[in-house]
């Protein structure tokens, strides 16, 4: 079969970028008077998630010191609701994946899945937290803010989600995802949170956006009163700086990595345009026809959430997957039908094939065809030749490689990106 030749390309996005996240911290501690919510000899517990996100080590170890200066006594707690496949030793080794261990950021990393019941919500849901967050004096809730994969709101990804998810571990998450069904995502998320702002457990929250080139663009520490409204604005700048791809329309996206370190899905629904949520509609835009994922990312654990996004898939992911860490997260977020196993094939090269096979009376070497390391990383990217004059027209685009065939390997595998 004749494939599409294909050239790299660049996308430039205009967009802030924080080049002393740590100072950046300080800063914003001080500017909201940490000093005043946290005294000396208190206990704080900080939260550490599962996602991929930017620099966070560093954003952790920030706070850390600017409470040990302050003479207390921080420590960080998991806060990834079932990740790790729903253990404490799971979870305690997502975090070393990213670089967070009591020696990288100088406080004890106390991780359980035990949860205590804080009281109920106005729907009757018990609200769950984490039982070392609890006992601590003060909670504060460390995150990305970002647009979620399975809903739309003014509230999404970010500080809330991991204050109820999270921090209600694999018992609270399970809870809340079923809840959804009833209520609704953003319901769930402000009744139940807004619980436990009300609590006093949260001293306040800490929130990080990102721009499209996976790096940080801006710090913001929340006091608990203002933590909602204050995340919903957040959440609108983050929309504004986020990576897409600069096609809507597509016949094929190659896409080299899946990963629970990219995405709570493995690939991000806003990218790639396929949310498969009960519930909600499917995005407008992008239109993809075939998704081709090639490989399953290290940090993930054998974890392939979000792999039934794709239509095709390699041998080799399949090989690496953990069912129990796979279902598991499925099972919690109530989404089987986004890890159901695609078709696979032992080589890159036949699962192109069949996928440029199923595109309808378009000829496979005229097909519009992007492939892309993961969708946390859209700077660069390979597009087929008809799109190239498409290319040209774009102000943010810029052509950077040579028209070339698919890069296959001996073993009919795609040399890496």
């Amino acid at each position: 079969m004749a494939l599409p030749k294909m050239a790299r390309i660049q996308q430039r996005f205009e967009v802030p970028v924080l080049t002393d996240l740590p100072a950046a911290i300080h800063a914003e501690l001080e500017r909201i008077n940490a000093s005043a919510i946290i005294k000396p000899g208190e206990t704080v517990a900080i939260t550490a998630g599962s996602r991929g996100v930017a620099n966070v080590a560093t954003a952790v170890k920030a706070t850390i010191d600017y409470l040990k200066a302050l003479g207390a006594h921080p420590f960080v707690v998991p806060a990834m609701g079932s990740h790790g496949g729903a253990t404490s030793e799971g979870q305690r080794s997502v975090l070393e994946h990213y670089g967070i261990t009591e020696a990288t950021v100088g406080a004890p990393v106390k991780a359980t899945m035990d949860v205590v019941e804080l009281g109920k919500t106005v729907d009757g849901l018990p609200v769950f937290f984490d039982r070392y967050a609890a006992e601590a004096d003060h909670v504060i809730p460390l995150n990305r803010i970002k647009a979620h994969t399975d809903f739309n709101g003014s509230i999404e990804s970010g500080v809330m989600k991991m204050m109820v998810i999270g921090l209600g571990k694999q018992q609270g998450a399970n809870l809340y995802h079923r809840a959804f069904f009833q209520y609704g995502f953003e319901h769930v998320i402000r009744t139940v949170g807004g619980f436990i702002l009300d609590s006093g457990k949260i001293a306040f929250g800490l929130g990080l956006i990102e721009n499209a080139h996976e790096d940080t663009a801006l710090a913001v520490a929340m006091p608990a009163a203002q933590l909602l409204q204050t995340e919903r604005e957040l959440l609108v700048e983050a929309k504004s700086l986020m990576g897409r791809l600069p096609f809507d329309e597509l016949d094929l996206l190659i896409v080299d990595w899946t990963g629970k370190n990219i995405s709570g899905t493995g690939m991000d629904t806003n990218v790639i345009g396929r949310m498969m949520q009960n519930f909600e509609p499917e995005p407008a835009k992008p239109a993809i026809l075939r998704i081709f994922v090639r490989d399953l990312t290290e940090e993930s654990d054998g974890n392939a959430t979000g792999i039934g996004l794709a239509d095709f898939t390699t041998t080799r992911l399949v090989d690496k997957i953990d069912r129990h860490s796979t279902y598991m997260n499925g099972i919690t977020a109530l989404g089987p039908q986004k890890s159901k196993i695609p078709f696979y094939y032992d080589t890159d090269r036949e699962a192109i094939e069949v996928a440029l096979d199923t595109i309808g009376l378009t000829e496979p070497e005229d097909a519009r065809v992007i492939r892309i390391e993961s969708t946390l990383r859209l700077t660069e990217l390979d597009i087929s030749e008809v799109l190239l004059e498409d290319a040209k027209l774009h102000s943010s685009l810029e052509v950077i490689g040579e028209t070339k065939p698919l890069p296959f390997d001996a073993g009919g595998n795609l040399l890496p990106f």
